[in-house]
This record gives structure tokens, sequence and C-alpha cells, in this order.
């Protein structure tokens, strides 16, 4: 804890919106402060009714009954100006003199109230330093004061103390006794409410540290998906006009050196082109708040994505879908989830040898439905594993055929995927390949368990 506060106030910088952040706490505290000390009073002025022969007969009853009035009638005002300033803060958001000011004589009339009913109470003044303790205590953990503030009220508390002392006429020998225990509490009193101001004055600092910070944070998340945005828009044009030239080549009659090239250039653009699609995605997929999902039968979806693999992959890689529940219903946003499935089936191709085989498959456990794709390559390292649904992670590696990485494609894909209330986790061994397994919660007939009796599905 910063104990500079314990002799001053914070920084100049931060010194108004704290005071009115406390303000309001100290206001609230009146309040409840008020409506307490109230009830208790009526209390004892109806045990003064129900009780008048036992009680009138007590020390200084006369007093007290007097007292007993005095605060039943001060107290709802307090309590009045305090519902007042209350209101006038929540309307314009800031603390005024007034208020202070109301605080201030508050935590001042609690003190002397509890000091006076212990002087009356008895004969001996020494006596009276419980409920003045008590009453130190209470407003030095309640209240927050500036330290001109705690050094007026120690001085007005002091002048209270020794103005009763007098009025209890205390001889001179005990009236030095009392004012040094006095000095001690107040000293305790001074130390205990300094020390409440520091630790919520370090608080309040913490806190608007921690929005200056993720303020920051923001603007320089805004701006990166600012400058990925453009970015990847402007090369779109360039690498699109480069593709279009490749297959205006392939037009006329080319060698086969020639054509060689114009398929590097078509391969490379399609490259080109997927790094900006995932630069997009990730600008965009910040900024988006509403995320539109519909009904979407999975087996319908999944077959056509595993059907386009087919076509893309010929004799290369066997991609191949399978499913144990149908029909099967969640609520999808077609286009991202695409690119989801697409992705997965990507990275599986890219890490399996030729002839070998992905599987993509779709089951039910509850209400919820898993789709999986699984491949058998060369597997993740366990050192990479946690990594590779961070953005812009190390974990990216080049596949078998010489495939770069991002290191976005996966991090989009959680990011899809927790966007349709799923989760998505692997499991990788190296050398017997990765299993990618997306929980999602099933909707309609699917969620409600009244399926008709399942048969394999499977689609090669």
């Amino acid at each position: 804890m910063n104990a500079r506060f314990f002799f001053n106030s914070i920084p100049v910088k931060y010194r108004l919106q704290y005071r009115d952040y406390y303000t309001y706490q100290n206001l609230i505290a009146v309040r409840a402060a008020s409506v307490i000390f109230l009830i208790l009073n009526i209390i004892i002025r109806i045990l003064y009714l129900i009780f008048p022969v036992s009680l009138t007969k007590a020390q200084n009853f006369p007093e007290f009954n007097f007292s007993n009035w005095v605060f039943i009638i001060i107290t709802p005002i307090f309590l009045i100006a305090a519902n007042f300033f209350i209101v006038d803060y929540k309307k314009f958001r800031k603390g005024t003199a007034g208020m202070a000011l109301l605080v201030f004589l508050f935590a001042l009339y609690i003190i002397v109230c509890g000091m006076y009913s212990s002087f009356i109470a008895t004969s001996d003044p020494s006596n009276a330093l419980t409920l003045y303790l008590i009453a130190l205590c209470l407003i030095s953990v309640i209240f927050v004061f500036e330290y001109y503030e705690t050094m007026l009220l120690l001085v007005a508390i002091e002048v209270c103390f020794t103005s009763l002392l007098f009025y209890s006429q205390t001889p001179a020998t005990e009236m030095l006794y009392n004012q040094l225990i006095s000095a001690i509490l107040l000293s305790a009193f001074y130390f205990t409410s300094r020390y409440f101001f520091t630790y919520k004055a370090n608080y309040y600092l913490q806190v608007i540290e921690i929005r200056e910070k993720n303020s920051e944070i923001e603007k320089a998340g805004e701006f990166k998906n600012q400058v990925l945005g453009m970015v990847a828009h402007d090369l779109r044009n360039p690498i699109a006009a480069v593709e279009s030239i490749a297959m205006m080549m392939e037009l006329d009659e080319v060698d086969e050196e020639t054509q060689d090239n114009i398929n590097m250039i078509k391969a490379s653009c399609a490259k080109a082109r997927n790094i900006i699609d995932d630069l997009l995605e990730a600008a965009r997929d910040d900024k988006v708040v509403v995320f539109e999902t519909c009904k979407t039968e999975l087996n319908q979806m999944l077959t056509g994505i595993v059907a386009d693999w087919r076509l893309q992959q010929s004799n290369t890689v066997n991609v191949v879908f399978s499913s144990s529940v149908n029909p099967a219903f969640a609520q999808i946003n077609q286009e991202k989830f695409h690119r989801v499935i697409d992705n997965l089936i990507s990275n599986a191709v890219k890490f399996s040898k030729d002839r070998d085989q992905v599987d993509v498959r779709l089951s039910q456990q509850g209400d919820n439905l898993f789709v999986e794709v699984q491949d058998y390559g060369m597997g993740i390292p366990a050192n990479i594993l946690p990594e590779i649904f961070n953005r812009f992670s190390k974990a990216g590696r080049t596949g078998l055929r010489g495939e770069k990485s991002t290191g976005l494609g996966l991090s989009i894909v959680r990011q899809i995927v927790e966007k349709h209330k799923g989760t998505i986790t692997v499991t990788s061994a190296e050398g017997l390949g990765s299993t990618f397994s997306i929980k999602l919660p099933a909707t309609g007939a699917t969620a409600l368990g009244t399926l008709p009796t399942p048969g394999n599905y499977r689609a090669k």
C-alpha cells in the first residue's frame, strides 16, 4: 500500500475525480447512518413510554430525555439533506462543497452525540471514553476525509470534548488525565482515518490505471484492425489483376514450361488470397456485435463441403464424411461455419501424405452435436499444442507440400465456434495424426431427443 496519502491527498490529476467518487459514497453512508441512529432513538423513546417508572428514576434522566428529543429532531434533518444531495449528485455527477460540509457536520454530530450521552450517564468523565472511542472508530472507518478535513475534525472534536469536561466541572487533575487519553484516541482516529483513505485512494487509482490501460488496449486493437483491414483490402486488387493476367495467358497456346510458371503464379495468388481472407476475417471478427445464425441441417452442409474438397483434391488425399445422427440441426452461420470446416480440412490435408484419409464425422451426445475432423498425418508436437489457437502464434508450421501458415486460421476457427456457443478441442500425437472436435448445442428435434432411429450416414 502506498503510504504517502497519510499526510497529503492524491495527485492533482485525479483529485477532483476521486473527490466526486468518495463524496457519493459518503452521502450514502450519511443516509444509512441517519436511518439507523434515528431508529435507535425512536426505540429508546418507545421504551420510555413502556417503562416510565423504572427509566425516569435513572441518573440524569432529564438530560437523557432532552438529548433523546434533540436527536430525534435533528437526525431527520441530516437524512433529508443526504437524500437531497444524493439526488443532486445522480443528476450532475459532481460533488459540491455543500455535500462535503454535510458529511463533516454529520460526522461531528455523531461523535458529539456519543460523547454527550456518555458524559451525562456518569459523574466520572473517564467512563465517557468508551462511547467516545466507538464513535471515533465508526466515523474513521465509514467516511472518507481529505487531510485538511481530518485535521479540522480533530480540532472540532477536541474543542467539544474540552467543553464537556468544563460543563461536567471535572477537577483539574482528572481533566488533564482525560485530555491525555483523548489525545491518544484522536491520534488513533487520525491514523485509522488516513489508513482507510489511503486504502481507498490506492484502490481507486488502481481502477483508474486499469481503465486507462484497457482504453489504450482497445485503441491499439482498433488501430490494428484498421491497419489489417486496409492492408488486406488494398492487396486484393493487385493480386486479382495478376491472377487475371495469368488466366488470360492460358488462353493462348503456351509451352509446358510457361504453363508451369502460370500454374505457379495462380497458386501463389490463391495462397495470397487466403492470407488476405484471414487478415480480413481477423479484423472483422473483433468488430462484429450481432452474429446471425439460422437453423441448419449439418449432414447436408458437411456433405456439400466434403464433396467440394474431393473435387479439389482429386486422388491426393481421400476426404470422407460419416454421420451417426440424421437429421442433425443446429443454429449455424453458414458462411462462417463453412470457413471453419474448410480450415480444419485444409490443415488435415496439409499435414497428410498422398493417399492418406481425412475423416469428417458427425455425432450426438445428449443435447450437443460433435463435428470431428481427423487426419492420420504427422501430428502436432506437444510443446506447441497449447499455442495453436492463439492469434499469430509460433505454432504455425509448413505443410508437407510446402504450404505456409499465417498463424491466424485456428484462431479464427475458435472465435467462430465460440460465437456459435460451442467449443473446439484438439488431441494429437506426433506421427499418428490429429483430431479436432467441435461441440455445438443442438436445436429442434435433435436437441429434444425425438429423432428417428439413426442409421450410418456416409459420403465418400
